[in-house]
């Protein structure tokens, strides 16, 4: 079997490769992947196991002319709106008016989702792919790396990029919160949180932080994204009845931490007298809320316009030298703390 060396020097597997492979012809090959109600049970499991294992991926321009571009950029986020709407807002400003269209896809955090959304996209080869995060599955990132097409990972940070990386530490922001709040005399915090994998490994670098602190563990909820203005209600309102003490709380969204406020509202619990909350994203609603919202500055529409510039950049011929971009976090202090 052939062996791949899942980097970006490697040349795309052939079909004639995958035939040789499987010991079967070019047109088995491709109604295997066109037909496969056309071949045996024996012969197409035979090809598609050569496929996957070879991490083929089938051009589906390969009968029109490729030195003209698609001029088409692929941007998969886990969802369409909260964090991630400004970035998206931003990339599809910069690419479109360079001349680009931008389709999108929603992983819904959802890594078979993801392969899934590669895989159809990777055969229309688009110029560009930009993906949110870097916790793909092994056979997604091969696919990404056999292809050769420009690829920006986003909102996270890893020293082994697929290709090309701009985001900001997870781990950095936790901690920030915590000690913003530790220095502002809360001793007693609440972590109300989305289950996805980044938000968990934000609980985690909180709790670390609080325990080289020497503060009491935080107490965390943890929920199934989105997190909601219904479902932030129901966590504060639970964490009330187990946690009597808790003087602030740190929401993983704005959306989370305006829930929080309206039920402290309701039970008439002063902030920031009695309770601090800090929120996620910085939402335009966060500092018209009442009281307005502390809450960490993510810099979406600075990712999206370096992930944008990146696609430009390897599209257009130009040299990329810094693969790796960090974005600065900020918490944005208002009246919630």
């Amino acid at each position: 079997m052939v062996k791949t060396d899942k980097t970006r020097h490697v040349s795309p597997v052939k079909m004639s490769e995958v035939a040789r492979l499987a010991d079967v012809s070019l047109m088995t090959v491709s109604r295997a992947l066109n037909s496969p109600e056309k071949l045996s049970p024996e012969t197409l499991r035979k090809v598609l196991d050569v496929v996957a294992e070879t991490g083929y991926v089938p051009n589906l321009t390969a009968g029109s002319l490729r030195s003209a571009k698609t001029r088409l950029i692929a941007v998969f986020t886990p969802y369409f709106s909260g964090h991630f709407a400004e970035m998206i807002q931003t990339v599809s400003e910069a690419l479109t008016s360079k001349g680009y269209q931008v389709i999108l896809g929603q992983t819904e955090y959802s890594t078979l989702r993801e392969a899934d959304l590669v895989q159809a996209i990777i055969g229309r080869r688009p110029d560009g792919i930009i993906v949110t995060g870097v916790e793909h599955s092994p056979e997604t990132r091969s696919l990404l790396i056999q292809s050769r097409i420009p690829v920006v990972e986003t909102w996270d940070l890893t020293p082994t990029p697929i290709d090309m990386l701009v985001g900001f530490s997870h781990e950095e922001i936790s901690s920030a919160v915590c000690n913003f709040l530790v220095a502002r005399g809360r001793k007693n915090i609440a972590l109300i949180s989305n289950n996805d994998p980044r938000a968990l490994r934000r609980n985690e670098a909180f709790l670390a932080t609080a325990r080289k602190i020497g503060l009491e563990t935080p107490v965390v909820k943890s929920m199934p994204f989105p997190l909601t203005h219904g479902k932030a209600r129901t966590a504060f309102a639970e964490l009330l009845a187990e946690y009597s003490k808790m003087d602030a709380v740190y929401c993983s969204s704005d959306v989370g931490a305006m829930g929080v406020l309206t039920e402290a509202q309701v039970r008439g619990i002063a902030i920031p007298g009695d309770l601090a909350v800090v929120g996620t994203g910085d939402f335009d609603f966060a500092a018209t809320l009442h009281p307005s919202l502390t809450t960490v500055r993510l810099g979406g529409a600075i990712v999206g316009a370096k992930a944008a510039q990146f696609i430009l950049d390897r599209v257009e011929g130009r040299e990329v030298v810094n693969k790796i971009v960090k974005v600065g976090i900020s918490i944005i202090e208002r009246q919630s703390s």
